[in-house]
C-alpha cells in the first residue's frame, strides 16, 4: 500500500468510493433512509476538489486502486477518512490517519465519528466529547464529536 498526496484526478474515484463505503460499511448502524441522505450518490466534485486541495489531503492507493482517502485542515479538523468496503480492517484507515495526524501542528485534532468509526477512533486514542444529531433533508443521523490530543 502507498499512501500519497490527493490529485485532482482522484476526485471522482473517491467520490465513488465515499459512496459504495457509507452504504456498505455503515450499513449495520444506519437506516437505508439514513444513508441515502449521507452519501446520495452525487456529490458536486468541483466543491469536493476545492476542499480537498485546501486540506491536507492524502489517497491510499494498492495494487493501482484507490482505496482509500482522508483529509484534515489547518485547525485539526478531520474531515473524511474513509476505506474502500472491500479493503477493510488492513490498516488502511490507521496509516491514513496518522499521516492526518501528523500533517498538522494543532494539540488537538477534532472528528465527527459515524457510529460505525467511534471504536477506531477510540482505539487512536480519541475521546468522545458528545453525541449529536445532523440532520440532512429533515431525517437525524447520530454522529460523535471526538478530540485526541496531538502533542
Amino acid at each position: 500500500m502507498i499512501i500519497r498526496r490527493y490529485n485532482s484526478s482522484d476526485c471522482k474515484y473517491l467520490a465513488e468510493l465515499f459512496y459504495e463505503t457509507v452504504h456498505t460499511v455503515n450499513a449495520k448502524d444506519y437506516t437505508k433512509e439514513q444513508l441515502d441522505v449521507w452519501a446520495a450518490g452525487h456529490v458536486d466534485l468541483e466543491e469536493w476538489n476545492k476542499t480537498f486541495l485546501e486540506h491536507f489531503t492524502v489517497s491510499a492507493v494498492e495494487d493501482s486502486r484507490l482505496v482509500g482517502f482522508g483529509d484534515i485542515d489547518e485547525t485539526g479538523y478531520l474531515d473524511r477518512l474513509y476505506v474502500h468496503k472491500d479493503y477493510q480492517r488492513r490498516g488502511i484507515a490507521s496509516a491514513l490517519c496518522e499521516e492526518l495526524e501528523h500533517a498538522v501542528q494543532n494539540n488537538e485534532i477534532t472528528v465527527h465519528a459515524s457510529i460505525t468509526a467511534v471504536p477506531f477512533f477510540r482505539q487512536r486514542g480519541y475521546t468522545v466529547i458528545k453525541e449529536q444529531q445532523v440532520i440532512r433533508q429533515g431525517i437525524s443521523l447520530t454522529n460523535y464529536v471526538m478530540e485526541k490530543l496531538h502533542i
